[in-house]
């Protein structure tokens, strides 16, 4: 039996941004109802460790049955070193036999299938007549949170921040190309969401970098940085004068950084959550009610995300001929 390998140039080739915003509407309007397994994934944490590691299993039924496993380290010590965060490998097994079909590249998986998440939850809860974008942060997920959002609201300005001005202006002399509207730098997080439509957050910070006071009403945030309950990108209060969606309740009273510290202050409970995104999806749950609401999507990433857009690359690449196809058993 063969098994395919892509690697992260594979994956880019074969997982265009806007198929992966249709792939994520479809994984996640599968979990609202109730067509995928997935447990809380499963955190190795060592005391002494550079990083951790994260293992993240799943599974779909149905035609396109399949198990999945993300097995992915985060270093956050990595992008100093010219690397990304993320690294790891998304295996695709057989519903049937429960053979290993594939291993590809995570590091590709995630920054791709993320921010097509926050692309389907922008498409979602921003408003309509949304042009001003702000990305907080100018690694490998402002990359492709730009070309999300990019699809799904016809932008017209974007400003960046960074901690280092020099990677906010490589970040816009870099992606100008890809996109027909100005890039800005800017030296404050402060000057890059006054006035924003939109606000994505993709940061390693610990301590909030957006404070309410800065935001204004009808404003939509894809908070997406901050992944453990120790860490946090926006302020108690920006939670609670939001409307909170999520990916999933249960990642989020569990893991997200940015609920928890608020609810730790009682400012805010589990009621303050409005839906999951797959709810709003199905149209169970309401999304943005008025054209003056603050929407905010925390995002943590879901190993059904993964499975969906695992299981997508391997018919892909199956049908043309794609990757690297290994004997394998």
């Amino acid at each position: 039996m063969k098994i395919l390998i892509l690697n992260h140039d594979d994956i880019v080739e074969l997982l265009p941004m806007k198929e992966c915003i249709a792939l994520m509407r479809e994984a996640l309007t599968k979990l609202a109802r109730g067509e995928v397994y997935q447990p809380l994934r499963t955190i190795v944490r060592p005391a002494d460790a550079a990083g951790v590691m994260g293992l993240m299993p799943s599974y779909v039924g149905g035609e396109q049955a399949a198990y999945g496993l993300k097995t992915v380290c985060v270093f956050p010590g990595n992008p100093a070193k010219g690397k990304d965060a993320h690294q790891g490998a998304v295996l695709l097994f057989s519903a049937e036999t429960g053979e290993l079909l594939a291993l590809m590249n995570a590091s590709a998986i995630t920054a791709i299938r993320t921010a097509a998440v926050s692309g389907v939850a922008t498409d979602l809860l921003a408003r309509e007549d949304a042009r001003d974008l702000a990305i907080i942060g100018a690694g490998v997920q402002a990359r492709t949170h730009l070309k999300a959002i990019a699809e799904v609201r016809a932008i017209e300005r974007c400003r960046v921040v960074s901690r280092n001005m020099d990677h906010a202006r490589q970040f816009a002399d870099e992606m100008s190309a890809s996109v027909p509207f100005a890039i800005q730098p800017v030296q404050t997080v402060e000057d890059a969401v006054n006035g924003a439509d939109v606000i994505a957050t993709v940061t390693n910070a610990k301590e909030p970098v957006v404070q309410r006071e800065w935001i204004s009403e009808g404003v939509h945030l894809n908070v997406v940085g901050s992944s453990t309950p120790h860490a946090r990108e926006v302020d108690t209060a920006t939670m609670a004068a939001s409307a909170l969606f999520v990916d999933r309740r249960e990642s989020t009273i569990n893991e997200a950084g940015d609920y928890l510290f608020a609810m730790r202050e009682g400012v805010i409970g589990p009621e303050h959550i409005r839906a999951e995104l797959g709810e709003v999806l199905t149209g169970e749950k309401p999304g943005r009610t008025s054209p003056e609401e603050i929407t905010l999507f925390k995002s943590l990433g879901l190993a059904v995300e993964d499975l969906a857009a695992a299981n997508y690359l391997y018919r892909k690449a199956k049908e043309l001929n794609a990757g690297v196809w290994v004997e394998f058993g």
